[in-house]
């Protein structure tokens, strides 16, 4: 027994020892004394050999290799990793065994054994996955980027360093930050495209990011790797003199470290020879404590048990008058906090108040331009363009309609979120709306160098009832979001039918790339608005994580739900399920193409007013009307209105609401003391959607927000004329 319990204290002070040596090992590691490093490592493995501390041995073991795999002694340092995983094969160590699978496959790549290399990487992250630890999968995003450089497959490692910039930046691995940029610059060196200029381009700023990191940080080695890139950059810039400089450098550096490096391996092999006396050392000066310890007699021991006890009443004496005070301070904190919340409630009120504020004018300000390019747009369309014009104006008009749709949204947010928007029922194609979003697209893709890929299933009827509009910004959203994370890659847009039932069909749509990828712990707030997958990301990529709450509030509002799967390095997938009914062919029904059953040959020769004090906006409303065969007159203000209707025998008014002087509303009102049965419909770019009521109660027969749809446009005017509303009362 006693021999027993002297065996435990002899190898729990031995252990104490290994740490030590293990702490100063690291230390020494930091500051790049490789031979102080390996020395105090190899005498801790040594002495840690003879305890059953299966932790602790393979712990020093991977640091050992660590070390040799710095010093570029990859057959030793494949010695010890490989030992290490022996050591933990059927141990519930699986956080060291992951890092012994990832420095192992790292160690396996710089020897050539790449299929080797690649399986212990996977099998080191699906380690990491399991245990939730991100940090360790953002290190094997790293190591399959260098292995993917080993191999020649240079787009790729781009794709990994890039998924690992970001992620070391935001966890401040600095050191693998600066060697992520080094490494990428020298893909870019090698990478083989259409555009090596811009390849060229890529590397030298990839190069200066890691120059930035490593001007305050003494990494001698990635300064070794830097010097060759630059040198390698001035060559092909054909800059001789800064090629030999750039090399003279690298050359310097690399001698000095070869020289350090081969101290530090004679140093971990003359160490060797002396851990046999150490041991017995240790053991005399233990069996002296050992003696020591068993001389302590009994009064000692109940002297300490009594003064225990009348510390431990003291303690609970102690407790009950703390815990008194507590309870009156948390009183106190409770009001405190009330107080504070109901300031903070008033805050909020008047903020959302000053927001509602703001979005009502910036509504007013983004509408107008707005108003002028769908206009102008419907205008050069009607004018006979050749193919070439149309196609561009097909999809200037597309991007009109989509801008509009999304600055309705961005400014109404709160209102999406409260299910307060309406969706639309409209016939549409749905083939031709997703090749309009990828043309509207393909210049960011090619920006990027990225491929677009569009499948399709033709069993898919060709006319759908849904809401083509908030379907296209859907897409968009996530095609852009797709195209801004990846480069040099493949975006895939799959349309595949699902189930169908008599007059329904559900539709799958699927989103992928092999970009970026986003971090599991990510995932869970990249829907929420303003959310980025990280501030370093921000910067790099750009945006304002505001596109995928709109795409998840709006297929909630369809009945949908945004579906995602992604992995760091590996790329994203979002889809999501829309059931749509099935519609009729618009020439069935509508052999004209009349949409909106507006009678044209009705409209012509109707006197129009138009009310409006924007001159580019008056152009545009008079030429779409002009060009139906309609006379119009033009009132800059709403007092020149009230004249001009007393005067003329009009058809139709069309009002602005913000005008100098008088309003719209208010020159309504007065038309309407005198003339209760003209036609006035609001043409107005603000957001009118909470204040119909108000409209109508001012005399207005309709509404139409600017910009509008054309066929829209005539299908009102022509509505109000026909309907002859009974007089409105005041």
């Amino acid at each position: 027994m006693v021999f027993s319990s002297y065996s435990q204290k002899t190898q729990k002070d031995t252990i104490a020892v290994v740490e030590k040596y293990q702490n100063e090992s690291m230390q020494a590691l930091f500051l790049q004394d490789y031979e102080i490093a390996l020395a105090k490592l190899v005498t801790a493995e040594k002495m840690a050999a003879p305890t059953n501390n299966v932790k602790l041995k393979a712990n020093l073991m991977i640091c050992i290799a660590r070390v040799y795999y710095i010093i570029n002694n990859y057959d030793k340092a494949k010695s010890e990793a490989a030992q290490a995983i022996t050591l933990l094969k059927d141990k519930n160590e699986k956080s060291l065994l992951a890092l012994s699978y990832k420095l192992y496959g790292l160690i396996l790549t710089q020897l050539k054994e790449f299929q080797d290399a690649e399986e212990y990487m996977r099998n080191a992250n699906n380690i990491y996955i399991g245990l939730g630890d991100e940090k360790g999968q953002a290190e094997i995003i790293f190591a399959l980027g260098v292995l993917e450089e080993q191999r020649g497959n240079y787009k790729n490692a781009i794709n990994y360093f890039d998924a690992a910039i970001p992620l070391f930046n935001e966890f401040n691995f600095i050191y693998l930050e600066a060697f992520s940029h080094l490494n990428k610059a020298s893909s870019y060196l090698y990478l083989e495209n259409d555009d090596p200029s811009q390849n060229l381009i890529s590397s030298k700023a990839a190069l200066k990011n890691a120059l930035e990191i490593l001007e305050s940080n003494p990494y001698a080695k990635l300064k070794k790797h830097a010097y060759r890139i630059a040198a390698n950059i001035a060559l092909i810039e054909n800059n001789i003199e800064e090629a030999q400089y750039q090399f003279g450098l690298y050359t310097s550096i690399s001698d000095s470290l070869n020289q350090v490096f081969i101290k530090a391996i004679s140093k971990g092999v003359d160490v060797d020879k002396n851990i046999g006396d150490l041991n017995r050392i240790i053991a005399t000066q233990q069996s002296n404590i050992d003696k020591q310890r068993r001389s302590i007699n009994f009064g000692k021991m109940t002297t300490g048990l009594s003064i225990a006890l009348i510390v431990i009443l003291s303690l609970l004496t102690l407790s009950l008058y703390k815990n008194n005070n507590l309870r009156a301070k948390a009183n106190e904190l409770l009001q405190d906090k009330n107080s504070e919340l109901q300031l903070a409630k008033e805050k909020a009120e008047k903020a959302s108040l000053a927001k509602a504020q703001f979005l009502s004018t910036i509504t007013h300000e983004l509408r107008t331009p707005l108003y002028a390019v769908t206009g102008l747009t419907h205008l050069l369309m009607e004018e006979d363009p050749t193919p070439e014009q149309k196609e561009h104006l097909d999809s200037l008009k597309f991007s009109g309609e989509y801008l509009l749709s999304l600055i309705n949204n961005i400014l109404d947010l709160n209102k999406l979120e409260a299910n307060k928007v309406e969706v639309e029922k409209t016939s549409f194609n749905l083939k031709k709306r997703v090749t309009d979003v990828l043309v509207a697209l393909k210049k960011s893709a090619d920006d990027k160098n990225n491929n677009l890929h569009f499948e399709y299933d033709d069993d898919i009827p060709v006319k759908l009832l849904g809401d083509p509009l908030k379907l296209s910004q859907i897409l968009i959203n996530l095609i852009g979001n797709s195209l801004k994370f990846t480069q040099n890659g493949d975006i895939y847009v799959r349309i595949q039918k699902g189930s169908e039932n008599n007059d329904r069909i559900s539709v799958r749509f699927e989103i992928e790339d092999n970009g970026v990828g986003i971090s599991r712990k990510k995932q869970k707030s990249i829907f929420e608005i303003f959310s980025q997958a990280s501030l370093q990301i921000n910067r790099k990529f750009g945006g304002t994580g505001l596109g995928l709450s709109i795409v998840k509030n709006l297929l909630e509002l369809m009945g949908s739900k945004i579906q995602l799967e992604s992995q760091l390095g590996k790329g994203s997938k979002f889809w999501f399920d829309i059931n749509f009914a099935i519609s009729e062919e618009y020439q069935d029904k509508n052999p004209n193409n009349i949409i909106y059953d507006v009678d044209y040959l009705a409209l012509e020769n109707r006197d129009i007013l138009i009310v409006e004090d924007n001159k580019i906006n008056q152009m545009i409303t008079k030429k779409i009307l002009e060009k139906n065969k309609m006379r119009c007159l033009v009132a800059d203000n709403g007092k020149d209105a009230i004249a001009l209707v007393k005067e003329h025998n009009f058809d139709v008014v069309l009002m602005d609401i913000h005008m100098p002087g008088i309003s719209g509303i208010e020159a309504t009102r007065e038309i309407r003391k005198f003339n209760k049965k003209l036609p006035i419909i609001a043409l107005t770019a603000v957001t009118i959607d909470e204040n119909l009521d108000d409209f109508y109660r001012a005399g207005f027969n309709e509404i139409i927000p600017k910009p509008f749809k054309t066929e829209e446009f005539f299908e009102k005017i022509y509505r109000s004329m026909e309907r002859k509303k009974l007089p409105v009362d005041d």
